[in-house]
């Protein structure tokens, strides 16, 4: 009975245990919102905290119209794993406001009460838009280019019923440099009005000669409105590189293209919204190009320090040495941390006048870099060996490092401090032997008493007379060491003669690629699922199951709808039940994306399209 009780009364408690790990928990409370907002358009406002939550208090919208809220939503989930209980809790108010004029504003943090207690949240920083001015004509479709402090910037034209819609622009973050200065470059397209759905592999870049390049890798693409030539367009930066010029005089980027594939409405009317979905759209592609632009180079002016590193940015430098009180035939690091922004792939590393009889070794470097669309910055960390092999009193000189400053426009010398170094006799002069362990692996040990000086004729010693050599030629050692690796160099290009034939075979690439490169969308479609992110997972299970037919069928992606896909399986032989699925899968995900209402259920789309591709890959297609 006592054992009933205990099990029931753990049941009961149970819950509240968890309620109370729960409030445990740091209390996270923040405002989301949107970066860009544009004039007279209802936007929304949403305040997110991770517990139960009551008397929130937001702050005054001053600088915007209330329209509504605040709307309460919550959500709660419990898993686990491994025997292990996780618990989350969330708690949203929404609130919708409206700008009613264009600037940049912030909204202060709100307050809320959590069990007593009060919690403040972030503030919010919006960019106000204006609204989209009357298009006369077209000219903003065409060739443009702004030229402003540093800054320049090109918009490419179009054909077609998009014109003026969606563009390319190349933008530069300087036009007038110094060499090896960095440059920042990218290409960002401007859509409006236009269901921009992906770019395809069909990219042609310029070669950027006369240029060093670093590409920057983007990745996440954010979308962000940007008002351009009294228009409000969706925008996002779709490639930077920083480049570093390596010559003085004009240099001339050349234009580049990109190819991008647009979902475009079919013509026709349909009979009634139970129609098939899938048929009612349909992509094309485009052509974007974006327009070259010219780079004014200056070359570095005369006067370079005999210290000049290569150095062009801005840069710092701060040194330290492991003793300056030693014995004999001690090492001795000096450290030297040069840090900045700039061209640090091309510095050169700063000579050390080591006083005579220092033994030294070549330097450590190690490096610590960054890239973003800022530039390069980071840190290069370079240790100097070197071991003293006589007693006395020495100095060792100020190392200098040179480079020219960007901002003053001038050559700036860098120098550590001179450090007096006392050596005194060591174990070493005695005859003994000493060991010295490398800055660069501890594990590599030198003796000292086994060097030069201290060999004799008595360590020698003869060889026989009649010694045979271990390897004769013509014997069978000879053929098996010489032969072994001709057969390996041989079956090895055999190997990679297959494989480059494989490769050259795109399509038969592409096909043999195409479910692994269904499975990484897949599996970032259930994280998005996970997340409760359901229009970005719709959209990435219509294209796992697009990309995947569009790559196992060889159909271009142009080209893909539910007519070619149809006839395609079908002159493969493939069941009609089979195609029906396909079919079905394809419109369900299309419903889901562009007609939410339908109720498509996540977890259902996610199986059935798992379950498609995996039945497709038992078909010979």
């Amino acid at each position: 009975m006592r054992r009933l009780t205990f099990i029931l009364t753990a049941v009961c408690l149970f819950p509240l245990l968890g309620v109370g790990i729960l409030r445990a928990d740091d209390v996270q409370f923040r405002a989301q919102a949107p970066a860009q907002v544009i004039v007279g358009r209802p936007f929304q406002l949403a305040y997110v905290v991770n517990q139960r939550a009551k008397d929130i208090r937001p702050p005054e919208f001053t600088d915007f119209d209330y329209i509504a809220g605040p709307y309460t939503s919550s959500s709660s989930s419990t898993s686990f794993v491994n025997g292990r209980r996780t618990s989350s809790f969330q708690m949203t108010y929404t609130y919708t406001l409206m700008a009613q004029k264009e600037g940049t504003f912030t909204i202060p943090p709100a307050t809320v009460t959590i069990s007593g207690e009060q919690y403040t949240s972030n503030g919010v920083k919006i960019t106000v838009l204006p609204e989209d001015q009357p298009q006369q004509s077209n000219s903003g479709s065409g060739q443009a280019a702004q030229r402003s402090g540093s800054q320049q910037s090109a918009q490419s034209a179009q054909s077609g019923p998009e014109q003026g819609n969606i563009f390319m622009r190349t933008l530069v973050s300087k036009t007038k440099v110094y060499e090896q200065e960095a440059i920042l470059l990218s290409y960002k397209v401007y859509v409006a009005g236009v269901d921009l759905k992906q770019f395809t592999n069909n990219t042609t870049l310029p070669d950027f000669t006369s240029f060093l390049q670093q590409k920057i890798d983007l990745q996440d693409i954010q979308l962000e409105l940007e008002n351009y030539n009294g228009r409000n367009y969706q925008t996002a930066t779709i490639y930077s590189t920083l480049l570093y010029p390596q010559k003085s005089g004009d240099i001339q980027i050349e234009p580049a293209s990109f190819e991008a594939v647009l979902l475009v409405p079919n013509q026709a009317r349909s009979r009634s919204i139970f129609d098939d979905f899938f048929n009612s759209y349909t992509t094309a592609t485009r052509t974007l190009r974006a327009p070259g632009a010219t780079i004014h180079v200056a070359p570095l002016p005369a006067g370079k320090p005999a210290s000049y590193a290569g150095g062009v940015g801005k840069f710092t430098m701060d040194s330290k040495i492991s003793a300056t009180d030693m014995k004999a035939n001690e090492a001795i690091t000096l450290t030297l941390t040069i840090r900045g922004a700039g061209n640090m792939k091309l510095l050169k590393t700063p000579s050390v006048d080591w006083p005579e009889g220092f033994e030294q070794y070549d330097p450590k470097v190690t490096n610590n870099f960054k890239t973003s669309t800022g530039g390069m910055s980071g840190t290069r960390t370079i240790e100097y060996l070197a071991i003293p092999r006589a007693a006395g009193e020495y100095t060792l000189p100020a190392v200098e490092f040179g480079y020219f400053d960007t901002e003053k426009g001038q050559y700036q010398v860098l120098r550590t401090p001179e450090y007096t170094l006392h050596i005194a006799r060591g174990a070493g002069d005695q005859g003994e032997q000493q060991a010295v362990v490398s800055y660069v692996n501890k594990e590599d040990i030198r003796e000292l008493g086994s060097d030069i000086r201290y060999i004799s004729a008595a360590n020698f010693v003869p060889a026989e007379e009649n010694e045979v050599p271990a390897v004769v030629f013509g014997s069978w050692k000879m053929y098996l060491l010489y032969g072994c690796p001709l057969a390996v160099a041989l079956l090895l290009f055999v190997l990679f003669r297959k494989r480059i034939r494989e490769n050259a075979d795109i399509i038969g690439t592409r096909k043999r690629q195409a479910n692994s490169v269904a499975r990484k969308r897949l599996k970032k479609a259930k994280t998005l699922m996970a997340e409760q992110k359901k229009e970005p997972f719709f959209e990435e299970i219509e294209r796992a199951s697009l990309q995947y037919l569009s790559d196992r069928l060889a159909i271009p992606t142009a080209d893909l709808n539910k007519d070619t896909i149809t006839s395609t399986l079908r002159s493969k032989a493939i069941d009609e039940t089979l195609i029906e699925r396909t079919n079905r899968v394809l419109s369900d995900a299309a419903f889901a994306r562009y007609a939410p209402a339908m109720g498509i259920q996540p977890q259902e789309l996610y199986e059935q399209t798992e379950s498609l591709i995996n039945d497709l890959e038992d078909c010979k297609l």
